[in-house]
């Protein structure tokens, strides 16, 4: 028997299919989310919540306080779009040159508006509700932008969740983990700077392109050698840039790397070796290294109790059969990451769909996230948004 909730929300979700087609048909980037900033603080406004625009640039903060309850809940969902050029072919297919919504930010602001309605209007709880919109979740960290500028001063939560599709597991179906749980990211250049010569005389210079292709073979080691076989990392050179023609010796070269862990220690060990490996085989190659090591999104760490409480209410919602208890880590990255270093809480994931439902979502269902054929299942949106209103309920008793 399905959900009383959830049947509710399936009546009406037809009206938010709409809204999230539209988002969809408007995409727009990290810290431009202008329009759609507006959409979801309108609809807020109507519904009643008390609405903070412009925190984190283009994001957007829903309160409503109910009753005489001491809790006060999160519940986030991100807004941008990416730089692709879509392919789905579908009627409301973006109407951005090179923008669209590839990874189903539009669905995910749909179903917390969805969810937003049902608790401003028919649900019963006693405490405070922080929805939370957030922008540039796409590598530009807005969520830590809109902690920076105080959201949770102004909005303080004793719990926070955030939810995300994912393609390749059967639509609807809720997954959920405990512990580390997404990669944290980093990114780093390095820079060889070397003497350039003619390609015919080697000996009167100071190759860079010999030293980054050595460099390019000895990060390999950093994984196999100071990382415990059992701990994930990742350690990928994305790009080499060096020289423009077959008879000369370049003056420099760069190496774009992307370095990725689940644990923060091990974080630190990989920053630690990179810097250490690439300065001694410069100097072994007899050029000098430049290393600018940034530190991106954080490993991604759910809490235990937050977590079993939000395992509890997918259950109550869906039944053991649509309920993954504790799923696998993902070498992904998510900047939820920094808003659960500052609240407990706990990020889970909605199936897309795993190719077995392609004809009713058009056979974009088990499409990967960040590809131009992509799009959001939007049999998932009364599920989710009734996720959250159960949450919500639970929680703020």
């Amino acid at each position: 028997m399905q959900h009383v909730i959830l049947d509710s929300l399936r009546r009406r979700a037809s009206k938010f299919v709409a809204l999230r087609r539209d988002i969809h048909q408007h995409p727009e980037l990290g810290f431009q989310e202008h329009r759609t900033s507006d959409v979801v603080a309108e609809h807020l406004s109507q519904w009643g919540y008390e609405v903070e625009r412009g925190l984190g640039s283009t994001g957007v903060v829903g309160r409503l306080r109910r009753g005489n309850g001491k809790r006060r809940l999160g519940l986030r969902a991100d807004m941008d779009a990416l730089p692709i050029d879509e392919a789905t072919g579908v009627a409301y297919a973006s109407s951005h040159a090179g923008v669209m919504h590839a990874c189903g930010h539009d669905g995910h602001t749909a179903m917390l508006l969805c969810a937003a309605e049902y608790l401003a209007q028919e649900a019963d709880f006693s405490g405070t509700l922080n929805l939370i919109f957030q922008p540039a979740e796409e590598g530009l960290g807005g969520a830590l932008r809109m902690i920076e500028e105080g959201l949770f001063q102004k909005y303080p939560c004793d719990a926070v969740f955030a939810m995300h599709n994912m393609p390749g597991m059967a639509q609807g179906r809720l997954v959920l983990r405990d512990g580390a749980t997404m990669a944290s990211s980093d990114y780093v250049t390095v820079t060889l700077k070397g003497v350039g010569g003619h390609g015919a005389m080697p000996h009167r210079a100071a190759d860079p392109l010999v030293a980054a292709a050595g460099i390019v073979l000895a990060l390999q080691t950093v994984v196999s050698r100071n990382v415990d076989p059992l701990q994930m990392a990742v350690v990928t050179v994305g790009a080499m840039h060096a020289g423009r023609a077959n008879n000369v010796i370049p003056q420099e070269a760069t190496l774009e790397i992307s370095v990725r862990a689940l644990d923060r220690d091990v974080r630190t060990t990989l920053e630690r070796r990179i810097k250490a490996l690439v300065q001694a085989q410069a100097e072994s190659y007899g050029v000098r290294a430049e290393i600018d090591y940034r530190q991106g999104y954080a490993v991604l760490v759910n809490t235990r109790d937050e977590t079993e409480f939000a395992r509890q209410t997918a259950l109550e919602l869906l039944g053991p059969e649509e309920v993954v208890l504790q799923g696998p880590a993902l070498p992904g990255s998510e900047d939820f990451a920094f808003m659960l270093e500052q609240v407990p809480g706990s990020y889970l994931l909605i199936g897309n769909g795993d190719g077995s439902d392609d004809e009713a979502n058009g056979g974009h269902g088990a499409c990967m996230v960040h590809n131009p054929n992509y799009d959001f299942n939007d049999r998932n949106l009364p599920i989710g948004a009734a996720y959250w209103v159960l949450l919500a309920q639970r929680f703020l008793l």
